[in-house]
């Protein structure tokens, strides 16, 4: 959809279904155009990858030098789990499984946090008088949106203003809500989930922002429905309730099938939730999508809940994204790297702390030194953060004899 900003009707041409006009959403808008630069760059950067690359590779990023090692080694994108975020990376500073038990704004305050990191390393190259373009597009979770269609649109709203590039919403409910690999997950019918993939859009279209949005159904484990008002989800129902009133249904590929099919005319990418690494389902759902929709980008979680060893040997775990990117899953993505990777290698650090002391800690500053050809600067610590970029500001105001680096045993010790 292309908005103008003189205050023209807006042209809706991306073939996307909207039950609302152009002219409500200048309505909705107001008198003041408010301009979202990072979500808006990071969408159609996120957009060019998508149209170009024969699939653009994510990892999870939790903490904002995540973010930045990813962009430094050559990643294109970046993910932001919901499941990281009720981990670790939560505003309310609380350890929680992925239930949607974390502040609704705690995601966007995520996103903030990565694109502030981002932004930093880059400063910080310009001052040094090198170019860098590390701001790397943000697809990020929004969970089943914490609530209805209202929840839905503040929600996207926010993540926008956070700078996303694209956000994915899940068609659970919200207040039952659950990991994709765990049990007891409970869907809303097809018909109200596609109320909440139109509300996210409406709040990118009055945004002026043409985010990326991501359908994910967990039907392919999900045995539970909410209602059975939806002639959409009839022939899965299996006729039995729960004793919390919950309809129980059929699960497996041909509901997340209908379903997906149901979401595509409101979605740019559809994404169903795997319970293990396979080829064969991932090529079934691709074909019957692209039967009716033979454009309609997928994206695929190659997700740490699996024993990727146990199902795939070393030939088909290598070749398993390439093959995914033939299918049409152009956006590929490991949920919780980020988690695993911090929490994998700072116990390898302590427990060689705490066994050989100093020793294990140097061994960790020399892979620091060795990985510097490839671009990883983080040896220098002081320098990473943006010591120098703020000396440059001190400079700017005149001699000063309290520059930080000036001195500091990062410049005696450390070379660039």
């Amino acid at each position: 959809m292309t908005i103008s900003r003189n205050g023209d009707t807006p042209d809706f041409t991306d073939g996307l279904e909207r039950p609302y006009t152009a002219e409500l959403v200048e309505r909705l808008r107001g008198p003041v155009k408010i301009e979202h630069t990072l979500a808006r760059c990071g969408a159609e950067r996120l957009r060019t990858l998508l149209g170009e690359e024969e699939h653009v590779a994510a990892l999870g990023a939790m903490t904002g030098g995540q973010a930045v090692q990813m962009a430094k080694a050559g990643l294109k994108a970046i993910y932001l789990s919901g499941w990281q975020v009720a981990a670790d990376a939560n505003v309310a500073g609380q350890t929680y499984p992925d239930q949607s038990l974390y502040p609704c704004d705690s995601a966007p305050a995520l996103v903030r946090r990565l694109n502030a990191a981002l932004l930093r390393a880059m400063q910080v190259e310009a001052v040094e008088g090198r170019e860098s373009d590390w701001l790397l597009p943000i697809v990020a979770d929004a969970e089943a949106g914490f609530g209805g269609p209202l929840q839905a649109y503040e929600l996207m709203r926010a993540m926008i203003e956070a700078g996303a590039a694209g956000v994915h919403y899940e068609d659970q409910l919200a207040a039952e809500k659950k990991c994709g690999h765990l049990g007891g997950k409970v869907l809303v019918p097809t018909s109200q989930f596609v109320r909440t993939l139109m509300s996210a859009r409406l709040a990118a279209d009055v945004a002026d922002v043409p985010t990326v949005l991501v359908a994910r159904t967990d039907a392919l484990s999900a045995t539970l429905l909410t209602s059975e008002i939806d002639p959409a989800d009839e022939e899965f129902l299996t006729g039995q309730r729960t004793p919390e009133g919950f309809f129980r249904i059929r699960p497996g590929l041909d509901p997340v099938i209908a379903r997906s099919l149901a979401y595509a005319p409101y979605a740019d990418i559809l994404w169903f939730e795997t319970s293990t690494p396979d080829m064969g389902e991932a090529r079934e759902f691709a074909q019957a999508i692209h039967e009716r929709f033979p454009k309609k980008l997928l994206a695929y979680n190659c997700s740490p809940s699996f024993n990727w060893r146990s199902h795939l040997d070393d030939a088909q775990i290598a070749s398993f994204q390439d093959e995914l990117g033939l299918l049409g899953y152009r956006f590929q993505f490991v949920t919780l790297a980020g988690f695993h990777a911090l929490n994998e290698s700072m116990f390898q650090l302590a427990r060689g702390y705490n066994e050989r002391g100093m020793s294990a800690y140097v061994e960790l500053q020399e892979r620091e030194f060795a990985l510097e050809e490839h671009g990883y600067t983080a040896t220098r610590h002081q320098r990473e953060v943006g010591a120098g970029y703020f000396d440059a500001i001190l400079g700017a105001l005149g001699e000063s004899s309290t520059l930080a680096l000036t001195g500091s045993t990062e410049e005696a010790q450390f070379t660039a």
